[in-house]
């Protein structure tokens, strides 16, 4: 039988006049996987806070079991800033130890794209003080899961992670022994690792088994029941149980609790959009032409991100664009919406944009845009339009937009100023739709909104006629939200991926496991925006295809070797000398590979 790492016995909670937590009683078992979702402002981060003894219950008791090992990730870090990343994740181990350690390995692997940290100028001696929020965090999440826990509570540990880290960190932690306990609005990750819900709503805690699509199931049948929810509220669980149902091309296959009651219960909900439909209705907004890129080059400063691009963005697409941090996703997005300000007189280093009369675009940047923090949130929604004509007959109030949204009556009137970072960034995404825009920009939308918002988020947007391209980490909502994938992979491409975010991952595995040699294949076979190439002499080409073959062969070999310094690696892991100097072996390896990858990729344009 499972001893229980926790117990929470009648715990309490007051901030003010309004109780977070009331009378909450539950534990924490040997293995248990627990996601823990709710409403920004319910108390999610309070409970995990005082699961891990960091704030005190004002009635009840929390207990630990003996001699239990702790691992929190906090929103905030308590990382030295004075001290070196070496210092804070590996400590005092000397470097043939800790690289005799697979999980290190894989831990600085995964989080930092290799054992040299490339994304920091001095690898794992690089200072802390002068790095970024995300870097910071990323150094805390290594941190913790280099060492060895009994229970981890993690706190949005998705945050500041690209796709890629989101899915290594959830293989890892399906991988570990350690219970969980885990705060995030990323569904997608919710259902591959946790086997536990806890659903924080008005001062109670609702156990649910399963993962996220269980947990939508098992509500939505439950408050079917119950009748104790107004139907708006049932009606947008109706439709997301239906997504979960038929329509998401990554679900999971974990067994289903009260699968009948639930396909009864999804009988007769329409698909989430009505596709054709839209698609007319954007046609006769905004007519034939959006943006139209022509031979374009995109640059960061001295960087080129994107090179010889051609791309069509026409009326009603729902795009969704994914990349490596620092592909250039959001200065492409810079680019259309300088162009569409000046109506094409903006135009990028080299190449032309085409931007269409008609086209009326709202830009949802990563910033949160200040607004007075003395006007009340009606007043702020106001000031843009009292009305908003979502199509097909359907218009809102000002006031009904804002209760779709999550702002009550009461919360209507509350200053700006007193809203959390998640109700800004709500009532910036209202601000911008009420202005009636035929085309959508949306940079990280989902950051710092809770569950039930990106529900209702996802639910207008299902109506919404237009044309709209997401950046995005959170899976679940490109999938929901979008009919097509478009990658950039750091090649300074841009490249359509037909199966959406499962082929990015190949594709970005294959780069990882420097099976180059495979990349011409891939280029032929994907159907996406292609880069116009400028014109070489057959000879140029026939020497570049033969030093191309050249480098495959050499890449193989290298493939090879690394392979089997793996293998040696694992084999002598309890020698430490013997490991360091297979490690050494190995980075030079990988040097060579990554100078033989960058002059393929040359190579592959002249040819």
């Amino acid at each position: 039988m499972a001893v229980n790492l926790v117990n929470v016995e009648a715990v309490s909670k007051v901030y003010g006049t309004r109780a977070l937590l009331d009378g909450v009683s539950l534990g924490v078992s040997e293995g248990d996987r627990i996601g823990v979702v709710g409403r920004n402002g319910d108390g999610k981060t309070t409970l995990i806070r005082m699961l891990a003894q960091l704030e005190d219950a004002d009635s009840g008791r929390v207990t630990h079991v003996g001699g239990l090992r702790l691992g929190v990730l906090t929103q905030h870090d308590s990382l030295d800033p004075a001290a070196t990343v070496r210092h804070e994740v590996i400590g005092d181990m000397a470097d043939h130890e800790w690289a005799g350690s697979a999980k290190i390995r894989d831990v600085l692997t995964g989080l930092f794209g290799g054992l040299d940290l490339p994304g920091f100028d001095q690898g794992l001696d690089t200072v802390i003080g002068p790095l970024s929020g995300g870097e910071r965090r990323r150094i805390a999440l290594a941190k913790l899961l280099i060492a060895d826990q009994d229970l981890i509570v993690l706190d949005e540990p998705t945050n500041h992670l690209d796709v890629e880290g989101i899915s290594w960190l959830a293989r890892h932690l399906q991988s570990r022994r350690s219970a969980l306990v885990c705060v995030t609005h990323d569904r997608w990750f919710l259902d591959q690792v946790c086997t536990r819900m806890w659903d924080v709503q008005r001062g109670a805690v609702h156990e649910y088994e399963g993962g996220y699509s269980d947990y939508v199931f098992a509500r939505a049948e439950r408050e079917r029941i119950a009748a104790t929810e107004e139907t708006k509220r049932q009606n947008l669980m109706r439709k997301e149980l239906a997504w979960l149902r038929r329509g998401a091309p990554a679900r999971t296959s974990k067994p289903r609790y009260r699968i009948e009651a639930a396909n009864e219960l999804i009988a007769d909900v329409p698909p989430p959009r009505d596709t054709s439909e839209l698609m007319k209705f954007a046609n006769a907004r905004l007519g034939k032409t959006v943006f139209d890129l022509e031979d374009v080059t995109i640059q960061a400063g001295p960087k080129v991100l994107l090179k010889h691009l051609t791309w069509q963005l026409g009326p009603g697409d729902r795009v969704g664009l994914v990349g490596v941090n620092g592909a250039g996703k959001t200065s492409l997005l810079r680019a259309l919406a300088e162009a569409s300000c000046t109506q094409g007189d903006v135009q990028p280093v080299a190449g032309k944009i085409v931007v269409g009369k008609t086209v009326r675009l709202a830009y949802l940047s990563q910033e949160v845009g200040e607004l007075d923090p003395n006007l009340r949130v009606l007043e702020a929604v106001q000031k843009v339009r009292d009305r908003v004509d979502l199509g097909k007959g359907r218009e809102m109030t000002a006031g009904q937009l804002c209760e779709q949204f999550g702002f009550t009556k009461e919360k209507q009137w509350t200053p700006v100023g007193d809203l959390s970072g998640g109700e800004r960034r709500r009532l910036q995404i209202l601000r911008l739709l009420m202005d009636e825009p035929n085309v959508l920009f949306l940079d990280e939308p989902t950051n710092d909104l809770d569950i039930e918002t990106l529900t209702q988020l996802e639910d207008l947007l299902d109506g919404w006629p237009g044309t709209m391209v997401v950046i995005s980490h959170d899976r679940f909502f490109i999938e929901r939200t979008t009919d097509k994938v478009f990658a950039l992979l750091g090649d300074s491409t841009l490249r359509n991926l037909p199966r959406g975010l499962d082929e990015y991952l190949e594709r970005r595995q294959k780069v990882i496991d420097a099976a180059v040699p495979a990349a011409p294949a891939l280029a032929a076979r994907s159907g996406g925006a292609s880069p116009a190439a400028p014109a070489k002499s057959s000879g140029d080409a026939r020497a570049a295809k033969k030093e191309l073959q050249k480098i495959e062969r050499q890449l193989t070999k290298l493939s090879d070797k690394e392979t089997k310094l793996h293998a040696q690696i694992a084999d002598n892991a309890t020698d430490f000398a013997k490991v360091a100097e297979l490690d050494a072996e190995l980075r030079g390896l990988v040097g060579e590979r990554d100078e033989l990858e960058m002059r393929w990729l040359e190579l592959a344009e002249d040819a």
